[in-house]
């Protein structure tokens, strides 16, 4: 059986960047504020005329050329997003248009923040399976059009942003995408939501005006239950595949709240110098958070061969889950 590995990796963020010092101009809050509470400094906005396509459309070209891998290679599209540019089609259809794939299989899929680890974890599969060999896994979120910007608790944790993995079929048996835990509870669904817009409750004057297009959510009993369900997710990743936590090179946690992470690093008693935090400069961009982290620390050269990796992330549904990957540059 061959390997799945994740042959490279992209992102992009819109240039604009909100500060805290913005919103302190906007809403009731200070810098100070933002910073004790989630860690957050600034955040990127898309202009006007970028969509979720967009963004991931400049994510995936990226890790084309970081993989080395031709767009004509690439024989499958799967784009995780709950900001898709419309209803329909698929935002991962409007982005193989904008690459130029032709006939690739495209396609959606909807796990808010875990989105990017559902992708990963579907694509290996699909990989074993023996169906495809390059598949193209974009996580693109435009989270500032659906914040609302008179709720002062959560209009300053989101941001845009895009972030991609091309994974590949490989010989190697060292290295790859080595396996996932993916977990939900619809049991939790109205913890962190947008009410209107789809068919339970339909766009309408109504809906409009009493802002129930924009994501609401229970701040602090969602703290709770991403700190308790993430280290859960590592814990049962690592037993799963018989690997101690002092072996694991570097986590890459979803960016929701630095005290989120912290919470997790105190819980699973792994040293907090082994997660990777950008958080400070993006916001929470759910699906795209994982994906772009996973590519700066590349970048950063955080990521060395053959280092045990672990990306983990929890979101509305509810969602969580963790890959386990050894890297293979």
């Amino acid at each position: 059986m061959k390997n799945v590995l994740i042959a490279g990796t992209g992102s992009y963020l819109p240039e604009k960047v909100l500060t805290n010092r913005d919103f302190e101009q906007m809403v009731e809050t200070s810098d100070e504020w933002i910073v004790t509470r989630t860690g957050i400094r600034e955040r990127r906005v898309s202009n006007r005329n970028e969509a979720a396509s967009d963004l991931g459309a400049q994510a995936a070209m990226q890790a084309c050329l970081d993989a080395s891998v031709s767009l004509e290679d690439i024989d499958c599209l799967i784009c995780a997003t709950i900001t898709g540019d419309l209803p329909l089609p698929s935002t991962a259809c409007i982005i193989q248009k904008k690459l130029g794939l032709k006939s690739a299989p495209a396609f959606d899929i909807s796990a808010a923040c875990t989105g990017f680890l559902y992708g990963l974890e579907l694509a290996r599969c699909l990989i074993i399976a023996g169906n495809y060999k390059n598949i193209l896994v974009v996580a693109a979120e435009c989270m500032t059009r659906v914040t609302d910007y008179q709720d002062r608790n959560t209009c300053v944790l989101f941001g845009d942003g895009a972030g991609a993995a091309v994974v590949s079929a490989g010989e190697s048996e060292q290295n790859g995408l080595i396996g996932s835990f993916l977990a939900a509870d619809g049991e939790h669904e109205d913890l962190v939501y947008i009410p209107a817009g789809g068919s339970r409750l339909p766009a309408s004057r109504e809906t409009v005006d009493r802002r129930l297009h924009f994501l609401k959510m229970e701040g602090s009993t969602l703290f709770k239950i991403a700190v308790l369900s993430m280290s859960e997710a590592v814990r049962i990743l690592l037993k799963r595949f018989k690997v101690k936590p002092e072996e694991v090179g570097l986590i890459i946690p979803h960016q929701a709240n630095l005290r989120i992470i912290n919470g997790v690093a105190k819980n699973l008693g792994i040293p907090e110098e082994k997660f990777y935090v950008n958080i400070q400069r993006y916001g929470n961009m759910s699906a795209a958070s994982v994906a772009v982290a996973l590519d700066e620390a590349k970048r950063e050269r955080r990521l060395k061969t053959g280092d045990l990796v672990v990306t983990v992330a929890f979101g509305g549904g509810l969602t969580w889950g963790a890959n386990l990957i050894r890297w293979v540059r």
